[in-house]
């Protein structure tokens, strides 16, 4: 793990507090926000904003597994993500990993690869990341196994989900390329067997739910369907709804007090009306807690840049959606403000251009680049030359080009 920074007063930057933009300093030390006169570093022209909390995020897979047939180590997939995730914004991620009778990178074999993995890398990470498991419903001849790996490995976040009615829909229809592994023959046992057990969902899910609340595991739903569904995980506990297919569920969610999730590429990069879900109308009508980056982290900024500009949505009202709001979701009240005592997670983004520069996490530098990085190396060092706004960029020439 890198040391934290020395202790430091960031000043001259407009700093998201107390729910507003506001033109102050914010020190830090120790990994914390604190107070007090301290070494400065200018940010002028810079937003310093709360680290960003990705409530679910399967990018690290394409990292994992770039091609179908080209599989590469867990460790060097989870250094790869944890710095993505970083120049990202993102400084706690729960990166989604299936148990499942899909099998494959989506089985049980693999999540307890995954989730030992994540175990060793920990100590080494430049961000939080933790695993948020999706557990299928229909897992019942796993249930003893499931509970070990999440005692052993500490998970604390767990989505149930229910794709065995949809993949059987393919099957019947001969739509075998939109499933992983589903042509063959020992995918379609799993799913058969799995099939069988139908009478003993609910019961098993009951005595899952009685366990996380035993354990203080934070647990909801994945891909609810319709208010039914959602009610029906919500009477055993499953409050979460996350990415729901249809907006019945997602208003059944915000009638029962329940935090809705949505995605964030969802929003910049809508599915169309077949979708049943319009992320940025359901943000709008204050149906939506928090966005997750679902599958491509860049998403988490673009989306508040997009709610931001065409939507009339204020940068502290969506930059919550990204932070305060999933903190409380997952109750870390360690993180997702500003406030004096807090861990130091901080995203500091160029006014001019909105990128993102700089990024700590508990005081520690996970991301540094641009500007933002002469000044943090130069201790307060004045910029040699005037920011230029993104829109007149020009391609640098292999003459001008940096190393």
């Amino acid at each position: 793990m890198t040391r934290f920074l020395p202790p430091l007063r960031l000043v001259g930057a407009t700093i998201l507090r107390d729910g507003a933009m506001q033109s102050r300093s914010i020190a830090i030390a120790d990994g914390r926000i604190t107070r007090g006169p301290l070494p400065e570093i200018d940010l002028s022209g810079y937003y310093v904003m709360p680290g960003m909390i990705d409530l679910h995020g399967s990018a690290f897979a394409r990292h994992l597994a770039p091609r179908p047939a080209a599989q590469f180590d867990p460790m060097t997939a989870l250094c790869s993500t944890d710095r993505e995730a970083a120049a990202n914004g993102v400084t706690t991620a729960y990166l989604s990993q299936g148990w499942s009778w899909h099998g494959g990178l989506r089985g049980p074999d693999f999540a307890e690869t995954m989730l030992a993995a994540l175990y060793r890398y920990q100590l080494n990470a430049l961000i939080d990341m933790r695993i948020a498991l999706d557990c299928e419903t229909h897992m019942v001849d796993t249930a003893a196994r499931l509970m070990a790996a999440i005692r052993r490995f500490d998970v604390g976040y767990v989505m149930f989900r229910n794709t065995l009615d949809d993949t059987l829909e393919q099957l019947r229809y001969g739509h075998l390329t939109a499933l992983d592994e589903a042509a063959t023959e020992a995918s379609r046992g799993r799913l058969h067997r799995a099939q069988a057990r139908s009478r003993e969902v609910p019961r098993h899910l009951c005595r899952l739910a009685e366990v996380f609340d035993e354990m203080g595991i934070v647990y909801g739903s994945s891909g609810d369907g319709d208010g039914e569904t959602r009610e029906s995980y919500a009477m055993i506990g499953a409050k979460h709804c996350a990415f729901p297919r249809a907006r019945r569920a997602a208003a059944a969610a915000k009638a029962m007090g329940d935090p809705v999730i949505l995605s964030a590429t969802s929003a910049v990069r809508p599915s169309g009306p077949k979708s049943g879900v319009s992320v940025i109308e359901l943000v709008k009508e204050g149906i939506c807690d928090a966005l997750a980056s679902d599958y491509y982290y860049p998403s988490l900024l673009s989306a508040v840049w997009s709610l931001v500009d065409t939507h009339g949505v204020s940068l502290p009202a969506a930059w919550a959606l990204v932070s305060q709001r999933p903190a409380e979701i997952m109750r870390t009240p360690d993180r997702g403000t500003l406030g004096l005592g807090r861990r130091a997670d901080l995203v500091i983004l160029n006014q001019q251009t909105r990128q993102i520069e700089a990024t700590l996490v508990a005081g520690r530098l996970a991301y540094l680049s641009g500007e933002a990085g002469a000044r943090f190396l130069g201790h307060g060092s004045q910029p040699s030359a005037p920011f230029v706004p993104a829109a007149k960029m020009t391609t640098r020439t292999p003459q001008t080009r940096r190393n």
